[in-house]
């Protein structure tokens, strides 16, 4: 947690919410001092994706009602709060990637990615008392290189069960940036999340001062 005075641009009576454990967003907002609360949202993930799919929608749409579900479901127990959702989807070649839910399935899931370029698709969205005032989604594109089998054996025994908290099976920000050979896109949208898009909207609200 951010101290609340820390946050000296911050002009909102509460400190923001955000409503994930992932770390790559806790830092990215620890970079900017504003204050913040973590209080991860406890969503059905799956079953979400698995609706948004049967109903057509892609990469994009399903990162972003899952980070929309996240931040209005949080909000409603944090009155008056700004509270901040996100959620990140990898595809590549029609087919999409959250996280692995075994270092097994992380494993199959980067033997595929090796010397394919794929992208994430990384939602933010902005609620407060249950309603959604702004989202949006950014994308990234990153071009894995081709690697061994006693290179990817080697990163899943270092980084252990890290492979399965992120889409992609990767944290680029730590060992995973051995992974690449090209990366075209911001920091912040690679990690999941879009902070400048985040910080425009919450001056807007009065939140940050302009």
């Amino acid at each position: 947690m951010s101290s609340h005075r820390d946050g000296v641009l911050w002009l909102h009576p509460q400190p923001l919410i955000l409503a994930s454990k992932s770390k790559g967003r806790r830092a990215a907002l620890e970079q900017t001092r504003l204050p913040f609360l973590i209080c991860p949202a406890e969503i059905d993930e799956r079953a979400v994706e698995a609706e948004v799919v049967a109903a057509g929608g892609d990469a994009d749409a399903v990162a972003a009602r899952l980070a929309r579900d996240k931040a209005s479901a949080v909000s409603l127990a944090r009155p008056g709060a700004l509270t901040l959702g996100a959620d990140q989807v990898a595809s590549c070649e029609e087919r999409r990637f959250g996280k692995p839910a075994t270092t097994a399935a992380a494993s199959e899931q980067l033997r595929f990615l090796s010397g394919r370029a794929h992208r994430l698709h990384s939602a933010v969205a902005l609620a407060r008392d249950g309603e959604v005032i702004f989202e949006t989604v950014a994308c990234a594109e990153l071009t894995m290189r081709s690697f061994s089998d006693d290179f990817l054996a080697r990163y899943l025994e270092i980084i252990g069960e890290e492979a399965t908290a992120s889409a992609g099976a990767y944290q680029i920000e730590g060992l995973g940036v051995h992974l690449f050979e090209r990366i075209v896109g911001d920091h912040w949208t690679i990690i999941g999340m879009p902070l400048l898009p985040v910080l425009d909207a919450l001056r807007r609200e009065g939140a940050l001062l302009s």
